[in-house]
């Protein structure tokens, strides 16, 4: 016997929306204020009550539409990341960095994603077309499934980390970061951490985070590569 779906799941994938756009308060016109408040503010400012505020209805008025918290956040999780970019079935190195910086800029645009903490794992159609479209990128390299999902995984990660860093060094005093390793590293005691700083790794002036991302992806292409 087929396990019923969660309640959220259950509308995400088996309700029709209806055609149009519908005045008055509706379960999408809550997920996009949902989303610009946490694009404003952070995911933590995101409470019923100031989402009720910011459309201004009562709190009550929104439970008829969105049961708590983590089913309005499957809504806005699945909602976010929007459309991924169209594949490149014959050139899947060009059809997977394409995904990668896609997802860069889904991350940069929505910086809460990388905080949110869904309830169980991505089942939502948002989420799961993402994964389509990555997996669908290698489809004529030869990789078994496992590869080809271990290789989409591994650049997931690389891109969720390399955005969250990128994301926190536009927040943080970067310029003061070199001064402070300068002053705390021993360079006997970390001669490549010192080498790094030499080469003026953590020096902001001289950062270009797409640059670096693109490198480092570049290296985990070539491994897929090998691989293929």
């Amino acid at each position: 016997m087929t396990e019923p779906l969660p309640r959220p799941l259950e509308i995400l994938w088996r309700e029709t929306p209806p055609p149009g756009r519908r005045a008055g308060l509706t379960r999408q016109s809550i997920v996009e204020a949902a989303i610009a408040l946490a694009d404003d503010a952070g995911l933590s400012a995101l409470s019923m009550a100031r989402l009720a505020e910011r459309l201004g209805c009562g709190t009550m008025s929104l439970y008829r539409h969105v049961a708590n918290k983590d089913e309005l956040l499957t809504f806005m999780l699945s909602a976010a990341v929007g459309s991924p970019p169209p594949g490149k079935p014959a050139d899947w190195t060009a059809a997977l960095t394409d995904w990668a910086f896609g997802l860069w800029e889904v991350y940069h645009r929505h910086p809460w994603i990388l905080r949110a903490t869904a309830v169980g794992p991505p089942a939502d159609p948002g989420q799961l077309a993402w994964l389509d479209a990555g997996l669908s990128t290698l489809a004529t390299t030869g990789l078994s499934e496992r590869d080809k999902f271990a290789a989409v995984m591994a650049i997931l990660h690389f891109t969720r980390g390399a955005a969250a860093l990128d994301i926190e060094a536009a927040n943080t005093d970067w310029p003061e970061y070199p001064a402070l390793l300068r002053t705390l590293i021993d360079r006997d005691r970390f001669p490549a951490v010192a080498a790094a700083l030499d080469g003026g790794v953590f020096d902001a002036a001289k950062a270009d985070p797409r640059a670096d991302f693109r490198s480092g992806l570049n290296q985990l292409l070539d491994g897929i590569a090998a691989r293929v």
